[in-house]
């Protein structure tokens, strides 16, 4: 039984050197220096010392002095790794150039930079914004927006706050992307984009999807989330803070951990009885069934039924420019005549 414990506490330590190793080795790879071709020796190199001290922890007497050695380096890693700071100041991509950010005067909060862009295709378009004042006291409903591109499992969600049943205000929290970066799942677990939240008219952020994404096209449905109407102030003004945070100071988007559900559900915990965190919320095509399961959605329904209901594609592509547009993509949708 001893050699046996021995045996799996070097198997144990080898797998703990090896997960460390694939971790920096593609830190390096997305992240070290430029060029290209120094990025991807130094990763070879880390991820080769980080190999040949897990084989000779695993089956040799100098298995400290190799774990040491990779303590050592890893270190050595870290230290590079705290280095790597966000920066508003990029050449950023057309749709994510505008940081938007709010001025609150007692119940009436302004948000500034309000994007609306006039869209001819999904990349060609006018840039527009323009600045509106909410009245808080007017706050008076939550709508879920799932946006459906690479099957069930995968979902993009933004959270829509209504204003007395006339104005609407679509916040999506994305990546923001440099002028010459496309998107990768890999990529945004090391640094690679900074977080944006795209704070827009509907008729900009559930448009582009419905109306001119087609390749791959786009299924988005909405929902009305139910719950007192002073958790969805709480949450609006959490909102605020944190879009307002992150004029002054950039922060890092990450695939796991600070995404468009992982980041909803974190402001969702400035109200008393929140959902807990859920692995469908990490899979994020399955949020819409978590929110129902936890009677957050119309429960008159069944979810299938629900879901089915609440796609509004074809009311988009009629509403199109329409000036009520967001209340035309609502009309007859289940659950929006509840609190």
């Amino acid at each position: 039984m001893r050699t046996f414990a021995k045996y799996l506490g070097r198997v144990a330590g080898a797998l703990i050197i090896l997960g460390a190793t694939a971790w920096g080795a593609l830190a390096l790879f997305y992240t070290g220096p430029p060029p290209e071709g120094l990025r991807t020796l130094l990763a070879g190199l880390f991820g080769l010392a980080g190999l040949v001290a897990a084989v000779v922890f695993l089956f040799s007497r100098r298995r400290w002095r190799a774990a040491g050695a990779f303590a050592a380096m890893f270190l050595l890693w870290v230290v590079w790794w705290s280095t790597i700071r966000p920066s508003n100041d990029r050449d950023w991509q057309t749709e994510v150039a505008v940081l938007p950010y709010a001025t609150i005067d007692g119940d009436l909060v302004t948000m500034h930079n309000i994007r609306n862009f006039d869209y001819r295709s999904e990349t060609d378009f006018t840039p527009a914004y323009y600045d509106k004042t909410f009245d808080l006291r007017q706050l008076d409903s939550v709508d879920m927006i799932a946006v459906y591109w690479m099957g069930p499992e995968i979902a993009h969600i933004i959270v829509s706050y209504g204003f007395a049943g006339r104005d609407y205000l679509a916040v999506s929290i994305e990546t923001r992307k440099e002028r010459s970066e496309e998107y990768s799942t890999l990529k945004g677990f090391f640094r690679q984009y900074e977080l944006f939240y795209v704070v827009a008219d509907e008729r900009d952020v559930i448009r582009v999807r419905t109306n001119y994404r087609k390749d791959p096209p786009e299924e988005v449905y909405l929902f009305r989330v139910h719950g007192p109407t002073e958790n969805a102030r709480r949450l609006f003004l959490d909102y605020v803070r944190e879009i307002n945070s992150l004029k002054e100071h950039a922060e890092f988007y990450n695939t796991l951990t600070t995404n468009c559900t992982t980041s909803i559900f974190m402001h969702t915990r400035v109200n008393p009885g929140h959902m807990a965190l859920n692995w469908k919320l990490v899979l994020s095509g399955y949020t819409p069934a978590y929110v129902y399961e936890q009677g957050r959605l119309d429960t008159s329904l069944p979810l299938e039924e629900l879901k089915k209901r609440s796609r509004i594609n074809d009311a988009a592509r009629a509403a199109d420019h329409a000036p009520d547009f967001s209340q035309k993509i609502r009309a007859g949708l289940p659950g929006m005549n509840k609190p």
